[in-house]
C-alpha cells in the first residue's frame, strides 16, 4: 500500500462519503482535538512546571545559607553499611548568628563525631534549620524531570479523556446498529412458522 493510500485511509472520516455517519465526523474531531491538546497543552504544562521548579530551587539557594556550628555531644559510631549511604543522627549544636548571638539547637549530623568538632549546618532566612539547597546542576535535572512528568501526566489525562469519548461513541454506534438490525434483520432471513 502506497504512502498516499495510507494517508487517505487514515483520513477517511473527513471525506464526504454517503456511508459516513455523523458519529464518524464527531470522532474525527475528537481525535484531532485530543492530539492538539496533548501536543500544545502537554508542552505548556511541562514548561510551566519546569519554570516553577527552577524558580523555587533558585529561591532556596538565595534564602538558605550555611554556618559553622560546634557539636555539643558525642554521636554514636557509624554502622558498617555499604552503598555510600550516610548515617545521620540528631544531635545538639551551637552556632553564632550573623548579629553575633549564640544559638543552640538539634539537627542531623554525621555519626561518629566527637563533641567539640565543627559541623556545617544550613539555615533559612529565619535562622531555622533546613536542608542543603540543590546545586544548579541538581536543580536543572530535577526541574527537567518534573517538567517531563507534568507533560506525561497531562498527555495521559487528555488521551484518557479522548479514549473515553471515543468509547461512548462506539457504544452509541453499536446500540444504533442493534436497533437497525432488529428492524431489518427479520426481513433478510427465511421465515419459519
Amino acid at each position: 500500500m502506497g504512502r498516499n493510500r495510507r494517508l487517505k485511509a487514515r483520513l477517511w472520516r473527513w471525506r464526504s462519503n454517503p456511508l459516513r455517519r455523523r458519529d464518524d465526523l464527531v470522532e474525527a474531531w475528537i481525535v484531532l482535538v485530543m492530539w492538539a491538546v496533548i501536543v500544545v497543552g502537554g508542552a505548556l504544562a511541562g514548561l510551566v512546571t519546569c519554570d516553577a521548579a527552577a524558580t523555587m530551587f533558585a529561591a532556596q539557594r538565595t534564602e538558605r545559607h550555611s554556618v559553622q556550628a560546634v557539636l555539643l555531644t558525642d554521636t554514636p559510631p557509624a554502622s558498617s553499611t555499604s552503598g555510600g549511604v550516610r548515617d545521620l543522627i540528631k544531635a545538639k549544636v551551637r552556632w553564632t548568628t550573623a548579629d553575633g548571638t549564640s544559638r543552640t539547637g538539634s539537627t542531623l549530623v554525621d555519626m561518629g563525631r566527637k563533641a567539640g568538632s565543627k559541623v556545617v549546618v544550613w539555615l533559612d532566612s529565619a535562622d531555622n534549620f533546613t536542608s542543603k539547597p540543590a546545586s544548579s546542576a541538581e536543580a536543572t535535572l530535577e526541574s527537567t524531570a518534573l517538567g517531563l512528568t507534568a507533560t506525561l501526566a497531562f498527555a495521559g489525562m487528555a488521551f484518557g479523556t479522548g479514549a473515553a469519548a471515543r468509547y461512548r461513541l462506539d457504544r452509541r454506534r453499536i446500540d444504533s446498529w442493534g436497533t437497525e438490525w432488529q428492524l431489518v434483520g427479520p426481513s433478510w432471513g427465511r421465515k419459519t412458522n
